[in-house]
């Protein structure tokens, strides 16, 4: 009994897999693509502190915390993102791929400010919360300072309010 040869179905599988890789191996790349972009459409909210007016976009999910403020280059000095996550936690941040230095507010379920932490752009720098938290709202840096709004002041809008 003749076996048929071999070599043609190596040929053809080897020219299928290699397809297969390739094809495969461009999806990370397009999908970072598109993660190259800022998010620019999320829901908004607005915030206060005292007279000072904020607003807000606000990254609910885990895939739009990842993004966070990534790719802006700039932003209104109104503007800030606010983090929600679904359970208090000590939260880190840090500046990778954020191409502006921002001030992170680590905020009570009531909206008090637990700590500030400046951060610098482009760094993997970590900042974290003083105490677990489930909000944290990116504002340009200065806009706290400029305002004299410091840990302890209280934060006011809908995602504060009692449940």
């Amino acid at each position: 009994m003749n076996q048929p040869p071999r070599a043609p179905f190596a040929k053809v599988l080897a020219i299928v897999l290699g397809l297969t890789c390739a094809a495969f191996g461009a999806l990370p790349s397009l999908a970072q693509a598109q993660q190259d972009q800022p998010q620019l459409n999320l829901p908004r909210t607005r915030l206060s502190a005292g007279m000072h007016q904020i607003d807000s976009q606000v990254a609910a999910t885990p895939e739009q915390r990842q993004i966070g403020l990534m790719f802006r280059r700039d932003m209104p000095t109104h503007e800030g993102m606010l983090f929600v996550f679904e359970q208090p936690g000590v939260q880190c941040f840090w500046m990778k791929n954020t191409l502006m230095p921002l001030t992170a507010a680590f905020l009570a379920d009531d909206g008090t400010i637990v700590n500030l932490a400046d951060m610098k752009p482009q760094s993997l720098d970590s900042h974290c919360s003083a105490k677990p938290v489930r909000f944290v709202l990116e504002m340009k840096q200065g806009w706290f300072a400029q305002r004299g709004v410091k840990p302890g002041a209280k934060l006011s809008g809908a995602p504060f309010a009692p449940r």
